[in-house]
């Protein structure tokens, strides 16, 4: 862990008291600010602050702590502004994760092309149906799929997909007429483990509707369902980033397309916008660019 950011932290958190007030001025989350506090102790030796339930405070050894960081960090800024403003070409290792769906249709592709344009960077690409800790698993940058995020983390808006209601036509060639929602109940569904496992939201004319439906195939993964549904076990409501081609060449029909799925962004997600490695920067921009226009 960068040691100049841990003694920035330390020295904000001993200045104003508090954790929160220090992230907010760091531009960080609460669980970053905490871990690069925790670094420090460890590389010093010794308990620096006194935690309470209002307050931070200085411990002796903190105090005195204090004063050489104030004087290492302001040795930094100098040896910075002696440097000039030259920056550097991207560099490093990032650990990225995201859906095994999205990290298959799209992200693999992408990261490649990054790399290309970066040669120096290295991407780890973590495919997980779960939302990891990011501190805990050391995680760079976390592209979630989502319309409700966690406040306590720095997000940005890479693009947005919408789903489509969708099923194989030699499913649909043995089963009853779909004409409108309400036929959904005499269907054979395929639903996501954790989103619209036992009913499906779809908007009709300006209403959202929840319907039930019969799920008799449940997965944590939205590439395991289109498998199924290409191979005629039901309807579905998939990404568009994995059904386009299918529809287009009739592997998959639409189905009622005047009641529509729920849109869904994608955002990147990170632990701080202020110290951000110049490779985590430029994949945000180019993942946006690029999902921007793809998706």
């Amino acid at each position: 862990m960068d040691r100049l950011i841990a003694m920035q932290v330390f020295v904000e958190v001993a200045e104003r008291g508090s954790l929160t007030q220090a992230a907010d001025v760091l531009d960080m989350s609460r669980a970053m600010v905490s871990r690069y506090l925790e670094s420090v102790e460890r590389w010093l030796g010794a308990r620096l602050l006194q935690r309470t339930t209002r307050r931070v405070s200085l411990t002796e050894a903190g105090a005195g702590a204090l004063q050489r960081c104030k004087q290492m960090l302001e040795l930094a800024r100098e040896a910075e502004a002696a440097a000039g403003e030259q920056r550097l070409a991207p560099r490093g290792r990032l650990r990225v994760t995201a859906s095994a769906s999205l990290a298959q249709a799209r992200l693999a592709a992408a990261v490649a092309e990054f790399l290309a344009l970066h040669p120096d960077c290295e991407v780890e690409l973590v495919a997980l149906e779960r939302a990891v800790n990011l501190v805990e698993e050391r995680i760079d940058l976390a592209v979630r799929i989502s319309n409700q995020l966690d406040p306590s983390l720095v997000a940005r808006p890479l693009g947005h997909f919408r789903s489509v209601l969708c099923a194989a036509p030699g499913y649909l060639a043995q089963a009853a007429p779909l004409r409108n929602a309400d036929d959904l109940r005499q269907h054979r569904c395929v639903t996501h483990a954790y989103v619209n496992r036992n009913d499906y939201a779809l908007q009709h004319a300006g209403q959202w509707l929840r319907v039930p439906v019969r799920s008799v195939l449940q997965s944590n993964d939205a590439g395991v369902m289109h498998r199924a549904v290409l191979a005629g076990a039901g309807v579905a409501i998939l990404p568009s980033y994995l059904v386009d081609e299918d529809l287009g060449v009739g592997r998959l029909q639409r189905l009622l397309p005047g009641y529509e799925p729920e849109t869904h962004a994608i955002h990147g997600v990170y632990l701080s916008r202020q110290y951000q490695p110049l490779a985590l920067r430029l994949l945000l921009d180019f993942l946006a660019e690029r999902f921007g226009a793809e998706l």
